[in-house]
């Protein structure tokens, strides 16, 4: 079953059988096109840390000392995220102060659904897209650190993974959906309460 709208999901990452990033999200719409997800500045949400203060950006899951989810706010933008249905990408669009800001897109599996939220496997790799269309890569270098990694991807997987983003890049350099203008001047419900965690949000497996 489609959410509803309004309703509050977790977007969440996994990654060896444990969830490394949960973020509670409001829905803006659930259709063929994808679920399309709003997280204002203000809100939280969680991300693993081990007990020196390093992120997967430092350390891979494996090195990490005593990983937890550590929740906080989030800071700066406020997003829009769409996850198409069966696609390895997700794609948001920033917000400062109330203004588009820019494309993110994050190379994904496809998601999952369950009753409370989706859960995804990052695939470290992403491009940043300006609002004139101009792309760069994004952590290029821990992406080919990592490939080879038992807990992330093989070298076929990281091939695949590039030939999405370029896929997704050659979207944005023709000016197609979804680097059309489409909800660049998208402005949320104003009745939508900040969205919070809600209880269970840190159970320490993921789901299958």
């Amino acid at each position: 079953m489609p959410y509803a709208e309004g309703q509050t999901v977790l977007r969440r990452y996994v990654r060896d059988g444990r969830y490394t990033w949960v973020q509670p999200m409001r829905v803006v719409r659930d259709d063929a096109a994808g679920l399309l997800l709003w997280h204002p500045a203000g809100s939280e949400y969680a991300r693993v840390v081990d007990a020196d203060g390093n992120t997967q950006h430092e350390l891979s899951l494996d090195l990490m000392r005593d990983p937890r989810l550590l929740r906080q706010p989030w800071l700066d933008y406020d997003i829009l995220v769409l996850m198409p249905p069966d696609t390895a990408y997700s794609v948001w669009w920033f917000f400062a102060d109330g203004k588009f800001a820019g494309w993110y897109v994050n190379l994904e599996a496809p998601y999952r659904r369950h009753d409370d939220g989706v859960d995804t496997v990052d695939q470290v790799l992403d491009v940043r897209v300006d609002p004139d269309l101009t792309w760069r890569w994004k952590d290029e270098d821990e992406f080919v650190a990592l490939t080879g990694h038992p807990l992330y991807f093989d070298a076929a997987t990281a091939d695949a993974v590039r030939a999405v983003g370029e896929q997704v890049i050659a979207l944005a350099e023709r000016a197609a959906y979804p680097f059309d203008g489409t909800y660049v001047d998208f402005t949320p419900d104003p009745a939508w309460p900040v969205p919070r965690m809600p209880a269970g949000w840190d159970r320490p497996d993921a789901r299958p």
